[in-house]
């Protein structure tokens, strides 16, 4: 790397040393990792269902999730148990009621049909998501391989709430699967070690991508894709090999600091979902 670039490289691993932080949780969703201090699979669900509500203004969204995982423990005990119970359908009957900015209550209990019927056959979702894992293991090359993000999308073909599309973002996927997959973390938890951390992509929403092409590292006419966000990753690589997506926590800190130039913050999960 050039003398600029190696600036680059050190301010981006400076803002990954200040953020990745535990007390980075108490205003994100990732503060949903620990809300079970035991128990995988309670741990999983918890943290999917916050990543797949977490978008919008997290004053209105935490208090959604935080609402699902109360109803939840006193009325079962835990999540699992109320999803595999099926108790959630006398809490999100049936109806175009909202829950949740255009989710309604019927797209939350299909989207708990959807992961119960998973648990019926599988003590975790993790444990589903690595059987299908190494289904495509033994059958394809490598390079062939689909994404993670790709199989755990597939997984939820009737749920709106589970981002769809193999040439979209879907941020909120791969934010969840940087909380399953990353080791040696005092946020992420690393519990699907299975699953190699450098295959993992930057979670892309519109802020990080404005902070990338502030700093030059994107092209000013790209849109929040999988297109950009692999391209994004790869030249994080040059900064964290083998750990890319370690990079969200620079690019975002860049934002919280004011970014290049020194502009207002913005905060994580705002605007709109990046599907």
């Amino acid at each position: 790397m050039n003398a600029t670039s190696d600036k680059l490289k050190t301010k981006l691993i400076s803002l990954a040393n200040k953020y990745e932080v535990i007390s980075f949780c108490g205003e994100d969703p990732s503060q949903f990792l620990h809300w079970y201090k035991k128990g995988t699979a309670n741990i999983e669900l918890a943290s999917f269902i916050a990543a797949m509500l977490a978008f919008g203004n997290r004053k209105q969204f935490i208090p959604k999730i935080q609402q699902i995982l109360q109803t939840a423990d006193k009325s079962a005990g835990s999540i699992s148990i109320w999803l595999q119970n099926k108790t959630y359908k006398s809490v999100f009957e049936r109806g175009s009621k909202k829950y949740y900015r255009f989710y309604s209550y019927d797209d939350m209990q299909i989207f708990f049909d959807e992961l119960a019927d998973l648990l019926k056959k599988h003590n975790s979702i993790g444990s589903y998501f690595h059987e299908q894992w190494n289904k495509f293991q033994k059958i394809m090359q490598p390079q062939e391989l689909p994404h993670l993000a790709d199989i755990i999308s597939q997984s939820f073909p009737k749920s709106r709430i589970v981002p769809k599309g193999k040439t979209s973002a879907n941020k909120r996927l791969h934010m969840f699967l940087r909380w399953m997959v990353r080791q040696n973390s005092p946020v992420d938890l690393g519990l699907w070690a299975w699953y190699p951390q450098s295959a993992l992509l930057i979670p892309l929403d519109i802020h990080v991508m404005q902070e990338a092409q502030k700093l030059g590292l994107l092209p000013s006419k790209v849109t929040a894709s999988r297109k950009t966000a692999i391209e994004l990753t790869k030249k994080m690589e040059e900064v964290f090999p083998g750990d890319p997506s370690r990079a969200d926590y620079a690019l975002f800190g860049l934002g919280v600091d004011g970014g290049v130039t020194g502009v207002s913050p913005v905060r994580r999960g705002s605007g709109k979902p990046q599907v």
